[in-house]
């Protein structure tokens, strides 16, 4: 399992992360023992003097009157344990370090403690801090502290939340500017895998970013401009072969009927590449015309296998599952499926099954155009959707090889996918798949 992130943004967050928590770590160990430290040693001491200071004056053994006195004179109480649990000795949570120093500057056992804090004669909060000496072990000395440690959260906790949350706040704005540009920059290259061109991006973010995006914006143009220029020279060169195609037509009509045969001969090689040029000019010009419209897959498959019916020797069977209406191209679509079927009669065999469904979960919806003939070579279907590469020759193909090219160029326009494989029985499947 991966722990690191993979994105840039994930790696600068964790960085600061880091960062931050080795910073934070470091200032409480600062605070500790240059700051909370000293403070608290010195209050330790300060409560053991006075703790020496009561029994030099042998408080501890005096009178209940002198005790009372005592008491209202500095705020100490000395109570037995029975009376001490009664003002907060039970909730009272014992400090170790405490007692430690306290025991040291007495030199003898003491038991500190310190309760929550508790409103005094003024109103005011303070901290109760109980010490029990081994000597006197059934009396306990309460001293109240005022403006000890008064909150619950302390300023340098705060201090250190407050810092921890700016610096984040700031890493994720930081590492989202920064990764803007690129996020356009792989849409706009997704764009431009598809065949389709996006305005220029907009220079921005970091002197790098701004070159990265210049130079995609040039090849973005440069590819632009090959695109139409191989269009205008492709109609061009198909416009220019039709003139002397049809004169050649012209020609073979003023054959004898003795040369029958060999105007029959020209006349199918004329046809032959006049379907090829339009093709070429199919291919050229594909996506110039699209309009997409809410339309259910399934009727366009009823649609072209109604008008199959008619060659007696071709036999379609239909497996049509239940399919959601979708944005597609009418004609784009039914081109793909006219090929698909018109290949799987011509290469494969005379019976063809189609099948569609829908991948809920996935929220994709599937066509597969199965035939019964030898399949292609494995090593092939890799390339049958390359443009002039006939992965067919297995099987005795002739043609341009564009009709597949043709044909993923108007899934891919649809967001979807397209696939050739060949069935572990017998037979190939052409699938493709639209997003639901």
């Amino acid at each position: 399992m991966r722990l690191l992130p993979k994105s840039a943004f994930g790696q600068t967050v964790l960085l600061i992360g880091m960062l931050l928590l080795i910073n934070q770590v470091v200032s409480y160990l600062s605070v500790t023992y240059y700051f909370i430290r000293p403070t608290t040693a010195q209050i330790n001491s300060l409560l053991a003097t006075q703790v020496q200071s009561m029994l030099a004056q042998d408080l501890l053994s005096a009178n209940r009157f002198k005790q009372i006195e005592f008491t209202r004179q500095t705020g100490i109480q000395i109570l037995d344990t029975a009376a001490a649990e009664e003002k907060g000795l039970a909730g009272a949570t014992p400090y170790r370090f405490m007692s430690v120093q306290v025991s040291s500057q007495l030199h003898q056992t003491a038991d500190v403690r310190v309760s929550t804090p508790a409103e005094d004669a003024q109103g005011e909060q303070s901290y109760q801090v109980w010490i029990a000496l081994k000597t006197q072990p059934d009396k306990w000395i309460m001293i109240p502290l005022s403006g000890w440690a008064s909150t619950d959260i302390s300023p340098l906790t705060i201090y250190l939340m407050v810092i921890g949350i700016l610096s984040v706040v700031g890493g994720w704005l930081f590492v989202r500017r920064l990764n803007r540009p690129l996020h356009a920059l792989q849409k706009a290259a997704l764009e431009v895998g598809k065949g389709h061109f996006p305005p220029p991006l907009k220079e921005q973010g970091s002197a790098e970013i701004i070159e990265v995006t210049r130079a995609f914006n040039r090849m973005n143009q440069g590819i632009r401009q090959l695109e139409n220029d191989r269009t205008l020279m492709t109609a061009g060169i198909s416009h220019d072969l039709r003139t002397p195609l049809t004169r050649i037509r012209l020609s073979s009509e003023m054959l004898t009927e003795d040369n029958e045969w060999i105007r029959e001969g020209i006349v199918n090689d004329i046809e032959d590449m006049n379907a090829i040029i339009d093709q070429f000019i199919e291919y050229a010009r594909l996506d110039t015309s699209a309009s997409y419209e809410d339309d259910n897959l399934n009727a366009l498959i009823n649609e072209l296998t109604d008008a199959r019916h008619v060659e007696e020797n071709h036999e379609i069977t239909l497996k049509l599952g239940e399919l959601p209406a979708i944005a597609l191209d009418r004609v784009g679509i039914k081109r793909v499926l006219d090929n698909l079927i018109e290949n799987a009669f011509r290469y494969g065999s005379d019976k063809v099954t189609i099948t569609s469904f829908h991948d809920k979960k996935a929220q994709r919806i599937y066509c597969r155009v199965r035939d019964f003939g030898p399949g292609i070579p494995a090593e092939h279907l890799q390339n049958v959707f390359s443009p002039f590469i006939q992965g067919d020759k297995a099987r005795g193909s002739s043609g341009s090889g564009l009709g597949l090219a043709i044909s993923r160029r108007i899934i891919s326009s649809h967001h979807g996918d397209i696939e050739l494989r060949n069935h572990p029985e017998k037979g190939l499947i052409a699938e493709f798949w639209l997003p639901a």
